[in-house]
């Protein structure tokens, strides 16, 4: 097989790269404004709310950055979502002074679209240089990808923390649009140029998808992301502080393992859901391990509800949740590059993660909210209707092949 790849495995370590240091860079600039922010006094929803930018031009940028990508190619959709990150950190690199609520958000919101077109990138790329009768290796691969930017992800808050405390915040962007000016650099020289090209210029309305299981994938996509975050970007981190009394270091720790276990459980996705066996999943399984996920997370609710062991029902019920939600987005992450029709992959798969975005943006906005009137219980119950919703629609996905 490497023989075969032998082209195709330089490219997708070069890709692979160039999405590691992304994705460093996006988990340290993450946390970097949680913790600056909080240290110049603003309220944690302040802080969310600078997100809000962030998430929401995810979700246009995953929209258009797949027509971008049939169009242009994937290795220029993914050098644009370099140089937009590099400006993203100068403009936050400025004095005290000019760092006002509006302009962190255009910084975020700058962010948010490298991120999303380099996400887009990375993910359609691999569909483009695994053979299409390599279903086993594709999952493998897809599945690597995945794990290893969520660990990386964890890996950027602990980066965050320590530059914050090392060298302070606008010196920490300085060092990280100068990691990535270099990463930019070996990207324009080394990434072939016609990756992703599709052989005729999609048009502007054909954006939407017309495939039936790419449009249920994606519904299904949006209610997971969903339930995820309506508790655990807002809700979570001000709960283990303000109720636990936990300090804003281990927060930030805890989170950041988490991501790091959560990654590394993606990673494991193919073994877990049978690949050893020479089975490639379908949507079979993505109902099965959407109703495991639903199960866990009403359970979790109802002990929060009950407050019985609150800290252990939280710890605990939070790590099984990571861990089972891991193989949930490992296993839609490998379908949507099945589903996806080779020509113009970057079209179905950035419509696919524009419902994602759009998921993540309902899940951050109610968690402030629903926190904020009805505290932690509520956002897990919310979550739990959203999971429900997810496994009806996965009742729909094709079942051995598409």
């Amino acid at each position: 097989m490497f023989a075969h790849l032998d082209r195709q495995v330089r490219q997708y370590m070069l890709v692979t790269f160039n999405y590691w240091n992304f994705t460093l860079t996006d988990g340290a600039l993450r946390m970097l404004v949680v913790l600056y922010f909080h240290d110049l006094g603003y309220s944690t929803l302040a802080i969310a709310s600078l997100f809000l930018f962030y998430e929401f031009f995810g979700v246009v940028t995953n929209l258009v950055g797949g027509w971008l990508g049939a169009r242009l190619g994937l290795n220029k959709t993914m050098n644009i979502g370099l140089f937009m990150q590099i400006m993203a950190l100068l403009m936050l690199a400025l004095p005290n002074p000019w760092l006002t609520i509006p302009w962190v958000m255009a910084a975020q919101a700058m962010s948010g679209i490298a991120k999303d077109l380099n996400k887009m990138s990375a993910k359609s790329a691999i569909k483009t240089l695994v053979p299409n009768d390599q279903q086993g290796a594709l999952y493998h691969w897809v599945a690597v990808l995945t794990g290893s930017k969520n660990a990386l992800k964890g890996v950027g808050f602990f980066i965050g923390g320590l530059l914050l405390s090392l060298m302070g915040f606008q010196s920490s962007m300085l060092l990280m649009a100068s990691v990535l000016v270099l990463v930019l650099f070996g990207s324009l020289n080394w990434l072939e140029a016609d990756i992703g090209k599709a052989k005729s210029k999609p048009k502007f309305s054909q954006m939407f998808s017309k495939s039936p299981a790419i449009n249920i994938l994606s519904a299904a996509r949006m209610f997971l992301f969903g339930a995820r975050d309506v508790w655990f970007v807002v809700a979570l981190p001000v709960y283990l502080g303000s109720v636990f009394g936990w300090p804003h270091l281990w927060v930030g720790g805890f989170l950041a393992l988490w991501v790091i276990g959560y990654g590394f459980v993606q990673g494991l996705a193919p073994r877990l859901t049978g690949k050893a066996k020479g089975k490639v999943p379908d949507g079979r399984a993505a109902l099965l391990w959407a109703f495991a996920l639903t199960i866990v997370t009403g359970l979790v609710a109802y002990g929060v509800q009950l407050q019985w062991q609150p800290q252990m029902v939280i710890v605990v019920g939070l790590l099984i949740f990571g861990a089972f939600f891991a193989v949930n987005s490992s296993l839609h992450s490998y379908l949507i590059v099945s589903y996806a029709k080779g020509d113009g992959v970057s079209m179905d798969v950035g419509f696919y993660y524009m419902a994602n975005a759009m998921g993540r943006l309902i899940g951050t906005i109610l968690s402030g909210w629903i926190f904020q009137i009805a505290g932690l219980a509520a956002c897990l119950w919310v979550s739990f209707a959203f999971l429900a919703l997810t496994c009806v629609i996965s009742m729909w996905l094709p079942k051995q092949g598409h």
